[in-house]
């Protein structure tokens, strides 16, 4: 397929204003590294939540749940889940609150917050900053596979005659630009273009939708899915038969291990639970979090990412997904047991959005992978300058060294990330990697941390240290169809060492927990350090919310999913069920503004 002028004017249009803005406004990143990393603590709630949104506005996230929604059908609204895509409602409710009071840069240096500056404390230092390594790592291979596919398919000029090298050529090549953005720009850079680019997914993602209820009947998509793929609840097994309309959807969904869905369902609540309750994980998340003007504008900026991006995200997932079982189904029959479903978001984005519209969805899923791949690579420098260069070897210098130097790790990381990538040939691989195996080993110190005072930093390096082994190994010991399954494993082990570790050393620093406790102020297991700044402060209130935060979570997860689930029931036009998900939507929000939004503490504005 050949791109028009217009297609062509509005994706070359773009790319060079995203790069103008990474450089203009470079020279106000790099006044100072607080500048580059956090945007000096300047910038509104409001654009920090559409950053977060545009950033979770991936391409390679967007071909995977493409591909769950065309196998899976509405079923399908769960299992994100295994991110978990609930952890925006844990932050929105309490933990960017606890998060943001401690006002430090870096999760790394949040570790010294929590457990002071002796030995256990550095061993913990370090092997977060090893664990936010591997993280950015992980996902950069991750996006450079999905911008190689999504490119490959979509454009017609072919750079090699191998699909592979073809796929991999044309991911370098965007990778390339967009890292010349990325590095001079930090924070600043990634928020302001982000926001640019959320604006364009959204009006892409609207106009698939539209396109694709004008396209195909509710009729003419009823013929061809199984009843049971538009029904959301299940039971013990999936109960999900493709074998009259396309036998590989079958033997996709025994491969990925989702067959016994009750079992499955289970268990992703397990792990998101947990993982919520850590807290976000060393990275960019983290990074938008500790930027926010005050602890209440952080809980408002982790609300804002859920209003703003379910609905247009699903909007497009669901157009595309519906186009394609309408359209594509013959081209992936002739695929045979060869098929690779992930390339469905860019088949149908070839065949069927008009032109002229084609450059803005064009512009709008690089506008997904730019963003992404920004907040992925930012988080590197942040690290590594911050928390290993000036803590360990130059304390003292000048502000500029550290910028100039967090440029050369953004480009070491991306090269190295690229060369992982030509590794991986699937985003499901990828994907199940990072969110069972290795968050499996960073979840049982993560939640300890929270809410044990006894935890210290022993504990914790011991906790991620096996934790973070377990992930490397077990997945390649154990025989399972999906990585969900070694999850459980991984944190078994990882708690033991983190207990253990805790448990035969002594406690921090008396100073340092009081410190931590009066500022942060979480619920939990914190009577003792209670019990002696108590004695000092005898107006010292204890937080006692537990019950309404975890009121508010529960509703806030209906709440999300609700959203998800009124976009797709709108463009497969099953109305009855879109007005049960925006009651739903709706009494859900009424009930927070009560109980969440009314009762924000009002936190000093220093903190």
């Amino acid at each position: 397929m050949k791109l028009g002028m217009l297609d062509l004017g509005v994706i070359i249009a773009y790319i060079a204003i995203t790069v103008v803005i990474g450089f203009w406004i470079s020279k106000r990143a790099s006044r100072n590294i607080q500048s580059y990393f956090l945007g000096g603590n300047e910038i509104p709630w409001y654009m920090l939540g559409l950053s977060n949104a545009s950033g979770m506005f991936d391409i390679s996230g967007t071909m995977w749940l493409v591909y769950l929604l065309f196998i899976y059908g509405l079923k399908s609204v769960w299992i994100p889940w295994l991110w978990p895509v609930f952890n925006q409602i844990f932050l929105m409710v309490f933990l960017s609150i606890w998060l943001r009071r401690s006002g430090v840069m870096t999760g790394a240096e949040w570790i010294q917050f929590r457990f002071g500056k002796a030995r256990g404390a550095n061993l913990s230092h370090i092997i977060v900053v090893a664990f936010a390594l591997l993280n950015v790592l992980g996902f950069l291979a991750y996006g450079f596979i999905g911008i190689g596919k999504f490119a490959a398919v979509f454009i017609s000029w072919k750079l090699s005659s191998d699909p592979y090298w073809n796929e991999i050529l044309y991911g370098l090549i965007i990778t390339a630009v967009t890292t010349l953005y990325v590095v001079k720009g930090g924070m600043f850079s990634v928020v302001f273009t982000e926001v640019l680019q959320f604006l364009i997914m959204t009006v892409a993602s609207i106009a698939i939708g539209i396109i694709a209820m004008s396209k195909v009947s509710p009729e003419l998509l009823q013929s061809i899915v199984p009843d049971s793929w538009y029904n959301m609840f299940f039971g013990w097994k999936l109960d999900l038969d493709w074998s009259a309309t396309l036998q590989s959807a079958n033997q996709k969904i025994s491969a990925d291990g989702y067959s016994l869905f009750g079992i499955f369902f289970m268990m992703m609540l397990f792990k998101g639970v947990l993982l919520s309750l850590a807290g976000p994980a060393p990275n960019y998340d983290m990074q938008r979090v500790l930027s926010a003007k005050t602890p209440k504008e952080a809980a408002k900026m982790s609300g804002f990412v859920n209003v703003v991006l379910f609905f247009p995200r699903y909007m497009l997932i669901a157009g595309l997904t519906v186009l394609a079982l309408a359209f594509f189904m013959d081209d992936l029959r002739g695929m045979g047991d060869n098929v690779d479903f992930e390339l469905i978001l860019p088949f149908a984005l070839k065949n069927f959005i008009p032109a002229g519209l084609l450059g803005l969805v064009i512009a709008g899923l690089l506008a997904a992978f730019m963003s992404t791949f920004a907040a992925t690579t930012n988080a590197a420098p942040a690290y590594v300058v911050n928390d290993i260069y000036k803590r360990y070897f130059k304390p003292d210098a000048p502000a500029k060294q550290y910028v100039r130097l967090s440029y050369l790790v953004s480009i070491l990381f991306v090269v190295i990330g690229t060369f992982i990538g030509l590794f991986i040939h699937s985003l499901n691989e990828i994907i199940g990697w990072i969110v069972s195996a290795l968050y499996g080993g960073y979840t049982a110190s993560n939640v300890l941390k929270w809410y044990w005072w006894r935890f210290n930093g022993y504990g914790y390096f011991w906790g991620m240290l096996t934790g973070i082994i377990a992930a490397m190994i077990i997945p390649f010991l154990i025989p399972y169809t999906n990585g969900l399954y070694a999850f459980p494993v991984i944190v078994a082990i990882s708690l033991v060492g983190a207990i253990a570790g805790s448990l035969l050393t002594p406690p921090d620093d008396e100073e340092v927990l009081k410190n931590f406790y009066l500022r942060v102020r979480p619920w939990g297991f914190w009577k003792p350090v209670y019990e002696k700044l108590k004695a000092e402060k005898p107006d010292l209130q204890k937080n006692t919310a537990f019950g309404r935060d975890m009121l508010n979570v529960v509703i806030g997860i209906i709440w999300q999913t609700g959203m998800v689930a009124a976009a797709i029931f709108l463009v497969i036009r099953q109305f009855d069920w879109l007005g049960v998900s925006v009651a739903a939507v709706a009494i859900c929000s009424l009930v927070l503004k009560k109980t969440w939004y009314d009762k924000m503490e009002n936190y000093p504005a220093d903190c």
